[in-house]
């Protein structure tokens, strides 16, 4: 999309006033996948490990998913940009986790759900996340990257060039 149809787009009303206006919210994408994990795992338990280093896996697994998204939303609030996609984003921001992933919060919650899924010692979670975090590859975040291309062009073009979408 060159500047001209941006700026055609932005005329016209067409560009979104916030980077997910959709129905599809990441929190809820990843918490249906861990409930529909779980509940297969009670309605047909498969194992995933030895009990023995479920529980101290999947538990460190939680504890760096809940660091990382305090981390994330925390860096978020010193740049002054609102964490829900649904609020206008304000800035690029490229410290702290984005400087090593564009896309930490999502990262945090895809850490979250393999924790649940060790700590529980099921492969459920596991099944259920791959869907989630296709959706959010396919559908929410190239929305967002398009939102930020057309609001934050200078900014965000070298940064999604330099930092890499997970990891």
């Amino acid at each position: 999309m060159t500047s001209e149809d941006r700026s055609d787009k932005a005329e016209t009303g067409m560009v979104p006033e916030a980077a997910n206006i959709g129905i599809v919210r990441p929190p809820f994408v990843y918490l249906g996948a861990i409930a529909l994990g779980l509940l297969l795992h009670f309605a047909w338990p498969v194992r995933l490990m030895p009990s023995t280093a479920s529980v101290p896996l999947g538990g460190t697994l939680v504890l760096v998913a809940f660091a990382l998204f305090l981390y994330a939303v925390r860096t978020f609030s010193i740049a002054g940009t609102p964490v829900p996609g649904n609020r206008p984003t304000t800035a690029i921001v490229q410290t702290g986790p984005y400087h090593y992933s564009r896309n930490p919060i999502y990262l945090s919650f895809s850490l979250l759900q393999l924790g649940v899924a060790c700590w529980v010692n099921s492969l459920w979670p596991i099944v259920t996340l791959v869907p989630a975090v296709v959706l959010m590859s396919f559908l929410v975040i190239p929305r967002e990257e398009q939102y930020l291309e057309t609001h934050f062009l200078s900014d965000y073009l070298p940064y999604k060039a330099s930092v890499r979408r997970w990891l």
